[in-house]
């Protein structure tokens, strides 16, 4: 039996302050938005160039309050190809950003960014 990995759902207070985020900064791209004015919420699917991995904000119209992240919630995690690079320039632009860290046996270096609603985005080096 064929199976893929299809898609992340988050749930965002903020639809434009969210795509903004995930667009400008982390450079996905918007694949589809669904709208369900009737049921009061809009999904909007967004992707890496080049990904076939979907990440899903689901806004609800009627939150006003933000959401409780709990303590289930772990990451999601994105590999780049420079990562001192790209922690300078998130740095740079303001964004909320923990240090570069490393694994103390060196399996993967990493820093964490989160996007308006406080979900953790886990930057990974890339292997060559």
């Amino acid at each position: 039996m064929r199976k893929r990995m299809l898609h992340t759902c988050v749930r965002v207070k903020d639809l434009d302050k969210s795509l903004a985020f995930y667009k400008d900064v982390l450079g996905m791209k918007e694949v589809r938005r669904l709208d369900y004015p009737d049921y009061k919420f809009t999904l909007v699917y967004l992707a890496l160039p080049g990904d076939e991995v979907e990440l899903e904000l689901t806004y609800n119209y009627d939150q006003e309050e933000p959401y409780d992240l709990g303590n289930g919630y772990g990451h999601i995690a994105i590999g780049v190809e420079n990562l001192k690079d790209t922690h300078e320039e998130f740095s740079q632009s303001g964004q909320d950003v923990t240090e570069l860290t490393e694994l103390s046996d060196g399996a993967a270096s990493y820093f964490f960014i989160k996007d308006p609603d406080g979900y953790k985005i886990e930057i990974i080096q890339l292997k060559d």
